[in-house]
């Protein structure tokens, strides 16, 4: 009773405020029993899941050579990971401990799964604005079953604008139209940037080919 109690009220306040990571952290604890115990299972079932079952390592700053990660050729999962940690100004340590899992062994899995949140973030490419952190939490959803992770996936969105006459914004910035929908822009790669200073100078020129996507759009 007292777990359910905590889900739904932690439910209630992460949905009203999806920053509030502590609230988040509950919701996932209370309701992921069942996906806990598959996602065990599963782990012991695969070698390397079993590994990390067998040893516990943890991710935190007190296990990471930091200095190592440094020294690492760009692209490398390690540099580009302190890398996602330094642009984002988040650190591992950040990642609160499971207090209502009861059971040792799925407590550990529950915080292993809160520990990977940033590496998946890093394997994806996605920045913590809120449309990263929906993007992540549907990859999360389909490779833990946790409820938590599908909520998040489902009920993000739901802070977003949806009723807009797009015809009638042509002549509208887009970062104010950004703004107006709460949608944070997304992060611009090298190769975009490329692209979009060649079609804005075809663009001016007059020359642009009307078959070649607006680089702004993607």
């Amino acid at each position: 009773m007292q777990k359910a109690l905590l889900a739904v009220g932690s439910g209630v306040a992460a949905l009203q405020n999806p920053y509030r990571h502590d609230m988040v952290a509950v919701l996932g604890e209370t309701t992921g029993h069942l996906a806990l115990i598959n996602l065990r299972d599963r782990m012991r079932k695969d070698p390397e899941g079993n590994a990390v079952l067998t040893e516990r390592p943890r991710i935190r700053l007190s296990t990471l050579d930091l200095t190592k990660m440094a020294s690492m050729p760009d692209g490398t999962f390690g540099r580009e990971y302190l890398r996602f940690l330094e642009d984002n100004h988040v650190t591992p340590d950040s990642r609160a401990d499971v207090k209502f899992v009861d059971d040792e062994e799925l407590a550990y899995v529950m915080q292993r799964y809160r520990e990977v949140h940033d590496l998946l973030h890093t394997l994806l490419g996605m920045p913590t604005n809120m449309l990263g952190e929906v993007a992540v939490k549907w990859f999360e959803a389909a490779q833990t079953g946790l409820p938590m992770c599908t909520l998040g996936a489902l009920l993000g969105p739901l802070r977003l604008n949806t009723s807009i006459f797009y015809e009638r914004r042509w002549e509208q910035s887009l970062e104010e139209l950004r703004q107006e929908l709460n949608i944070e822009a997304p992060p611009v790669t090298l190769s975009v940037k490329v692209k979009r200073e060649k079609w804005r100078r075809k663009s001016n020129s007059g020359t642009a080919d009307k078959n070649v996507d607006n680089p702004e759009t993607l």
